[in-house]
């Protein structure tokens, strides 16, 4: 279950390198103590606008989740989401069932199409038009998917081809899969016919109608809409001093400000009392850094919303 999640949305603390790991463990495992259920890293290689320059602090998503897995021992574990255009199938495969062995179980295989073109053309990744990367995307899976239940699939392909690929060892025979988005007639239709669990990325006046859409989309296909878990990716900035009037426009119907309590009023009326089981924060840091406690009071209040 992903009901209370902490996306790590940079690496900007204003320290040294020397102390950048150690302030994302720290995150980390502060979230775990708070009784969040897991813990995400963007899969990107430079800063998101909005959030930064790209030349800012940004850490290799798997290799960065590889040292919390050792550095943790309850939350799960994953991207929020991989960017499937920027790995191999194989590889993405291999990355993922190999984080699930050194965590003990706790990955989750986030994954989306791909859609930050400054990165691809920068580090040479074709991108195509969103209708390229959907198709890579669900090319990609019919390789992915059966890999993580330890078959060994054979498939010539328009973007990718494998020949009785491995992943071995597993620990599992089933890594919970994400799929991050909220397109009505692909990204919805896909996360019912083969995902656990869909993060909404939308305005928060729109997520009563994506809740129905997804319901709609596994009604059609026999699949019972409760198995499907959903949860929104909601930006969060933990300070009682600060308003929603205070962000620019494209954030402010996908945020939650103010103190701990105000957060957690915030989740239930625009998330929860929207049908959405679940929230992931994602906690501003670049500004003044990391402030331990903020997400453990945030917990406290959303704990008992979420029947934690």
């Amino acid at each position: 279950m992903i009901k209370l999640g902490l996306q790590i949305p940079n690496f900007s603390y204003g320290t040294g390198v020397a102390q950048l790991f150690p302030t994302v463990i720290a995150q980390a495992q502060e979230a775990e103590a708070a009784g969040f259920d897991s813990v995400f890293v963007m899969d990107h290689f430079y800063q998101l606008p909005g959030l930064g320059t790209p030349d800012q602090p940004m850490l290799e998503a798997y290799t960065a989740l590889g040292g919390l897995a050792t550095a943790t021992q309850r939350v799960q574990l994953g991207t929020l989401v991989t960017g499937n255009t920027y790995r191999n199938p194989t590889l993405l495969a291999k990355a993922i069932t190999t984080l699930d062995v050194i965590s003990q179980g706790r990955a989750v295989l986030g994954i989306g199409t791909g859609w930050y073109e400054l990165e691809h053309d920068s580090l040479g990744y074709e991108f195509g038009t969103f209708t390229d990367r959907f198709n890579k995307l669900g090319e990609a899976l019919e390789i992915i998917l059966p890999m993580l239940r330890g078959e060994r699939p054979t498939v010539e392909g328009t973007y990718y081809r494998a020949k009785e690929a491995m992943a071995e060892p597993r620990f599992r025979d089933h890594i919970p899969l994400m799929i991050g988005g909220s397109g009505e007639k692909k990204t919805i239709p896909l996360a019912a016919r083969h995902f656990d669990h869909l993060n909404i990325i939308a305005s928060f006046d729109d997520l009563p109608r994506k809740v129905q859409v997804l319901r709609e989309n596994c009604e059609r296909i026999g699949r019972d809409p409760a198995s499907v878990e959903t949860s929104v990716l909601a930006v969060a900035i933990i300070d009682e001093n600060v308003t929603v009037d205070a962000l620019p426009d494209a954030f402010k119907r996908q945020a939650v400000v103010g103190s701990p309590e105000q957060i957690a009023e915030q989740v239930q009326t625009n998330v929860l009392d929207a049908g959405v089981d679940g929230v992931i924060l994602s906690p501003v840091t670049n500004i003044n850094g990391y402030q331990p406690g903020g997400i453990t009071a945030v917990a406290e209040q959303l704990r008992p919303r979420l029947g934690l």
